[in-house]
C-alpha cells in the first residue's frame, strides 16, 4: 500500500526539520517547502493527501490559501499551524475550512495523531458556516497565548458554527462573560442580540418574570406586559451568569426550554418557540449543588452539552505580561497617562497569587496607571501597591479557620429552616477543606507529590488517592 504523502509549509527551517522528521517516521511520504507558492503549485498539480501549512510565509499567509483549497480540492484536509496564538487565528482558521489548528509550539506527537485523523475517509459536514465569512479584526475579547488559553481557543472556534448549549465555569474574574459574548460575536448568531442576565443580581421572586415575561394583571403590579429576555434575545443569544443560584421554580421552566423549545410568560398559556442560544456561566460547583438538593440534575445535563472551565490567574501566569499591556494600553486610551512596567516589576505580579483573577489584575494595572508619576513603574511600587491590597495576613484570636467554618455551616443550617439538611454533610465539609488544603499544597510544591505527602503528614499513596478522589489537576514539572 503507498504511503500517504503529506505536504508542509513552514518559512522556519527549525519546524521543517522536525516536522518531516516526526511524520517520516510515522510512515508518511513528506514534500517540505518554505513558502506558499510551491505548496499551491503542489496543490494544483494535484499532489499531497494532507496539507499542514504555517500562517505567516514570506510570500503569502496561509490562511488565504484555505478558500482556493477548497475550492480546487475540497476533500483535501489542511491543518494550520501558527505561533499567532490568539482566538482570532483560531477562528480564522475553523471559518475558512481549515481540518485542525495547531498552536505553536505543539507535540508532535499530537501532530501525528491530526494527520491521521484527516488521513480518514470524511464524514457528512452537518455544520452551517458563518453568514458572514470572517470575521472583522478587531479588538480580542481574550487574551492570552499560556496553553491553558490555545485549548481554549481551539474549542470556541469549533463551536461557532453551532448553536449547541455551554457551560462555563470557574472562578470569579476569569473572564466567563468575555467568553459567552466570544461566541456570540463571531459566530452564526452575531447579527441577533446578545442578552446577558446574572441571576445573582436578580430578587429571586422575580427571576420568572425576568427570564420569561409577564402578562398584564400577572401579579400585584403587572401593569402591562412587559417581555422577558428569552424574548429579547430572540435570533440571538441569552447568557444566564451564576446559573447555580437560579431559584428551583426557574429551573424547572428553564428546563422546559432546552427539553421543548419553547415557553410561557407569567400569566400566559400561549407556548412560544424560543430561537434563542443558551449559554450559561458558574463558579460554584453544580454538582455539589446537585447532592445538596439545591440544583436539578435532569438541567445540569442540559446545559452541560459542551463545558469550558476557565484556568484561575495562577495556572497561567505567563500571560500576565500580555494582559498588562493590554489593560495599559486600555487604560492610555481612556485618557490615562501612558505608563510601562519594567523587568523586575513583571516578574513579581507573575508570581502573585491574583485570587480575585483577571479583574482584580485589571483593576490593579488600572490603579498603577492613575497614581503614578513615573513612566516605568519599578519594584518598588509594585510591593507597595500589593502590599496595601492584601488583606490582613495574621488573623485575631477567634477569627481563625475554625471560626470561618463555624460562620459558614451556621448560614449553611439557617438557610435549610426546619428542614433537616441532606445526608452526608460530613463528607461534604470534609472535601471542601481538602481540596483546597492539598491543591495550595501541590502548588508550593509545584507538583512534586512526595514533598506535598510529607507537608500534609501523610502517605504517597493516600494523596495520590485523595487526588483523583478529589478531582484535584495535577500541576507539572514537580516530582511524582
Amino acid at each position: 500500500m503507498t504511503a500517504a504523502t503529506i505536504l508542509v509549509a513552514d518559512d522556519d527551517p527549525s519546524i521543517r526539520m522536525v516536522v518531516g522528521q516526526a511524520l517520516e517516521r510515522a510512515g508518511y511520504e513528506v514534500r517540505i517547502t518554505s513558502n506558499a507558492t510551491t505548496l499551491w503549485h503542489w496543490i494544483s498539480d494535484g499532489q499531497g493527501d494532507v496539507v499542514i501549512t504555517d500562517v505567516v510565509m514570506p510570500d503569502e499567509n496561509g490562511l488565504d490559501l484555505l478558500p482556493r483549497i477548497r475550492k480546487l480540492r475540497p476533500e483535501l484536509r489542511v491543518v494550520v499551524m501558527s505561533a499567532r496564538n490568539t482566538l482570532l487565528t483560531a477562528v480564522k482558521a475553523n471559518e475558512r475550512g481549515a481540518f485542525e489548528y495547531l498552536p505553536k509550539p505543539f507535540d508532535l506527537k499530537e501532530l501525528v495523531g491530526v494527520v491521521r485523523r484527516a488521513l480518514e475517509p470524511p464524514k457528512p459536514d452537518l455544520s452551517v458556516a458563518a453568514e458572514d465569512g470572517d470575521v472583522a479584526e478587531e479588538q480580542l475579547p481574550l487574551i492570552g497565548r499560556s496553553p491553558a488559553m490555545q485549548e481554549i481557543y481551539r474549542t470556541l472556534a469549533r463551536l461557532m458554527g453551532t448553536d449547541l448549549t455551554v457551560l462555563i465555569t470557574g472562578e470569579s474574574g476569569t473572564g466567563k462573560e468575555l467568553v459567552a459574548r466570544a461566541l456570540h460575536d463571531y459566530g452564526r448568531r452575531r447579527n441577533g442580540p446578545f442578552v446577558p442576565i446574572n441571576m445573582a443580581a436578580i430578587p429571586r421572586e422575580l427571576i420568572e418574570s425576568e427570564l420569561f415575561g409577564h402578562e398584564k394583571g400577572a401579579f400585584t403590579g403587572a401593569t402591562q406586559r412587559s417581555a422577558g429576555r428569552f424574548e429579547q434575545a430572540e435570533g440571538g443569544t441569552l447568557f444566564l451568569d451564576e446559573i447555580g443560584d437560579m431559584p428551583p421554580e426557574a429551573q424547572t421552566r428553564l428546563l422546559r426550554v432546552l427539553q421543548e423549545g419553547e415557553y410561557t410568560t407569567v400569566g400566559g398559556r400561549t407556548a412560544i418557540r424560543a430561537d434563542v442560544r443558551i449559554v450559561t456561566a458558574t463558579h460554584h460547583d453544580l454538582l455539589q449543588l446537585i447532592r445538596q438538593g439545591l440544583f436539578r440534575e435532569d438541567l445540569y445535563f442540559r446545559l452541560n452539552v459542551v463545558p469550558i472551565r476557565l484556568p484561575p490567574l495562577r495556572e497561567r501566569t505567563a500571560d500576565i505580561p500580555e494582559l498588562v499591556r493590554h489593560f495599559m494600553a486600555k487604560a492610555t486610551s481612556e485618557g490615562l497617562p501612558a505608563k510601562l512596567i519594567d523587568a523586575v516589576a513583571m516578574d513579581r505580579l507573575k508570581r502573585n497569587r491574583w485570587s480575585g483573577n483577571v479583574r482584580e489584575l485589571e483593576n490593579f494595572v488600572r490603579r498603577l496607571t492613575a497614581l503614578y508619576s513615573e513612566e516605568v513603574i519599578g519594584i518598588e511600587a509594585i510591593e507597595a501597591e500589593l502590599a496595601d491590597a492584601s488583606p490582613v495576613a495574621a488573623e485575631s484570636e477567634g477569627d481563625g479557620l475554625g471560626h470561618s467554618v463555624e460562620r459558614h455551616l451556621r448560614t449553611y443550617f439557617s438557610a435549610h429552616g426546619d428542614n433537616a439538611p441532606a445526608p452526608g454533610l460530613f463528607d461534604r465539609v470534609m472535601r471542601e477543606v481538602e481540596k483546597p488544603l492539598i491543591t495550595l499544597t501541590l502548588e508550593s510544591t509545584r507538583g512534586n507529590q512526595i514533598k506535598a505527602a510529607e507537608i500534609l503528614g501523610v502517605n504517597r499513596n493516600t494523596l495520590r488517592k485523595k487526588i483523583r478522589e478529589l478531582n484535584i489537576p495535577v500541576v507539572r514539572g514537580g516530582g511524582k
